[in-house]
């Protein structure tokens, strides 16, 4: 698994976390976590499909 797919998935789960820990005190800053567990997301599937790719052909 590529580096950069790693440290976007650890990036996600930390989003992740904040966002439900921002909305259990009632913040709305968990909006932005949100958004920032997204964007990770998408960047890990990148990641590993361009994996994928490269090492198939």
């Amino acid at each position: 698994m590529p580096r950069l797919a790693l440290y976007a998935i650890a990036v996600c789960v930390l989003a992740v976390v904040a966002a439900v820990i921002s909305f259990v005190q009632g913040s709305l800053l968990g909006i932005v976590w949100v958004l920032l567990a997204g964007l990770s997301s998408n960047m890990a599937w990148f990641y590993l499909r361009r994996q994928r790719a490269r090492s198939a052909g």
